[in-house]
């Protein structure tokens, strides 16, 4: 329930919503009592043969009081017309009430409307800005099926679990509390009983809900798990149908999918019976009331009620018996919520290591060098870089070499804080990174990576990805120094082409030098370049290789390299083994040495 509480921070927006939901919820339930409590009293003048009552009765705040006044009236109408005229008006009167009621039901939902869905909106915003904060090792963990699970299922789970309890748990129990405070006005002794089996029924109804707590947990793992294996199925269709993995594939998912309609089952079985089980105690409750109440009156004792006014408390009684059911159902709808909002606090809660410093500095432009000294970074306390000593001056070329495994990448991503460091010190310009802020930090810094990463938009919008502000002439002219123009503006569209699915109308070529033409356009001073060309074929690898170079042209670059050929040229060629510098130096260099970087670069001649 504190979790639940915990929405409520999203709800200050709706503050008149909130209030005019309580007032509407109480003017339903008045005109509710109204159009019932009304009814019989009128009814036993009209229709058994009541005497009129022709003399005014004292005001008094009791029941029977109450009763007779309104009974004056109605003999006031007969009186003055007759007992048909009396029924219509009686029969105008409940309509009446009942359509004020169905109004301020209505206007209930109305008022709530806004506040449900707003609540819904604003943390589906925090969650997807929580995950475009988290730092880049969080999601070498998690699974994105799973997070796309909790971004949709378990929000949509919440969703209806808020609807439940916001009227479960507000606009039920203010329903009861007001009809037993009516009751307990009409008749203290007979409400007494039920004072005494409601928290029995209550009990009742508890012990039913344990297990759907551990159920609900349950299902939301398995449906994280099927949403799991879809993403994997959908990015990883072509090696499924080269390797004729289709009937393994949709065993796996087929099991999967079986389980969760097992638990679910389960699930439902627990919920559904909430409902008639409630029903069945509200009618048990009604049945020795009435009983009680009825023998009382047959026997001619005193129990502060005539024969009419008991069996207006019966009616109103039965109309505790509808919300009840509901509260009980908000019930096990707040303990499949309360799972899914535990899933959706566990990215809300997950730390967030990589921010900026209370007084972090601006990154205006790059003076002079990036150095590394003494740098080590930790993975879940495997070292992977140890006592990194590095030097890269502005307009230099520094190339990182290695088998894989060697911690090149890693060391690459120090640099733009996609990573924290675990000792030494990282430094631009003679300052610590994480004295920089991190937009200022990453807009001097371009990245191409190995994988083309693209989106599902135009050609346009991919490369002013990083400067959404660019004219027409900057994106073009990017282009051109990408080698990208030419085939761009053969498209249908041109640059409004739409590139499909991660670039998936494009050949590989292509998408790499729409990458290249991104990191062009934001023409930042230094440049990643994340094994760039090593999943070209020869011809795309000379066209990207090309863009490559007008590229790095008065830069500061970042070499990952693969294809050795590729940074022969490179101010100073770095050789990691293990997470250690191994060998340093030129192309030339390093060949006279005869060792690991030679290695290499036979290795890939011989192939």
């Amino acid at each position: 329930m504190k979790k639940y509480l915990g929405l409520l921070k999203y709800s200050k927006p709706y503050r008149t919503n909130i209030f005019l939901y309580f007032l509407f919820t109480l003017l339903s339930i008045v005109f509710s009592v109204v159009s019932i409590g009304m009814l019989f009293p009128f009814m036993d003048i009209i229709f058994t043969g009541g005497a009129l009552v022709t003399q005014k009765p004292e005001a008094a705040l009791n029941a029977a009081s109450m009763l007779k006044s309104l009974q004056y009236y109605l003999s006031q109408i007969i009186i003055a017309h007759d007992k048909l005229y009396a029924l219509g008006a009686v029969c105008i009167f409940i309509i009446v009430s009942v359509f004020l009621k169905n109004l301020f039901v209505y206007l209930t939902y109305y008022a709530m409307s806004p506040i449900r869905n707003g609540v819904m909106v604003q943390l589906r915003n925090d969650i997807y800005n929580k995950i475009l904060n988290l730092p880049i090792g969080y999601f070498t963990e998690q699974r994105k099926g799973d997070l796309m699970s909790r971004m949709t299922e378990d929000t949509g789970e919440l969703e209806g679990a808020v609807a439940n309890t916001l009227i479960g748990l507000i606009k039920d129990p203010i329903t009861i509390i007001f009809y037993l405070f009516v009751l307990l006005f009409l008749s203290p002794k007979l409400s007494l009983i039920l004072l005494i089996l409601l928290p029995v029924a209550g009990f009742i109804i508890g012990k039913l809900s344990k297990s759907l707590k551990r159920n609900s947990n349950l299902a939301a793992e398995k449906s994280a798990e099927g949403f799991g294996i879809l993403e994997e199925t959908l990015s990883s269709m072509r090696i499924i149908k080269a390797f004729t993995a289709e009937d393994l594939i949709q065993k796996k998912f087929v099991t999967v999918n079986q389980e969760l309609f097992n638990i679910k089952n389960k699930l439902n079985y627990r919920r559904d019976l909430a409902s008639p089980v409630s029903e069945l105690l509200g009618i048990v409750v009604l049945c020795v009331i009435l009983w009680f109440g009825g023998s009382i009156i047959l026997q001619n004792k005193d129990l502060g009620l005539s024969g009419p006014s008991f069996i207006v408390y019966i009616a109103l009684f039965s109309q505790i018996i509808s919300p009840a059911k509901s509260l009980t159902t908000a019930f096990y709808s707040m303990q499949r919520g309360t799972t899914a909002l535990n899933r959706i606090d566990q990215i809300m809660q997950a730390p967030n290591t990589i921010i900026d410093k209370p007084d972090a500095i601006e990154l205006n432009s790059f003076k002079n060098s990036i150095e590394f000294r003494n740098v080590n970074f930790y993975y879940n306390d495997t070292p992977i870089l140890k006592n990194i000593n590095l030097v890269i001056e502005k307009g230099k070329t520094i190339a990182f070499v290695g088998s894989s495994g060697a911690g090149k990448s890693t060391l690459a991503d120090l640099v733009p804080r996609f990573h924290d460091i675990s000792g030494g010190e990282l430094l631009i310009d003679g300052v610590s990174i994480k004295n920089y802020t991190l937009k200022s930090l990453r807009q001097q810094i371009s990245i191409v990576t190995q994988e083309p990463l693209l989106f599902n938009d135009t050609i346009y919008n991919n490369i002013t990805l990083g400067k959404r502000n660019a004219s027409n002439e900057e994106v073009e002219d990017a282009a051109k120094v990408a080698n990208a123009y030419n085939f761009i503006v053969q498209k249908e569209n041109g640059f409004q082409s739409n590139i499909g699915d991660r670039g998936g109308k494009l050949s590989g070529g292509e998408r790499q030098r729409l990458t290249i033409a991104r990191a062009i356009l934001k023409n930042p001073p230094i440049l990643i370049l994340d094994e760039a060309t090593s999943a070209l074929d020869t011809e795309s690898e000379k066209l990207v290789q090309d863009a490559i170079n007008n590229m790095m042209q008065n830069r500061t670059s970042i070499v990952i390299a693969h294809r050795l050929s590729t940074i022969r040229h490179a101010d100073e060629i770095i050789v990691l083994k293990k997470g250690e510098i191994a060998e340093r130096g030129t192309h030339e260099g390093l060949l006279a040495q005869n060792g690991i970087y030679k290695n290499l670069v036979e290795m890939q001649e011989v192939k």
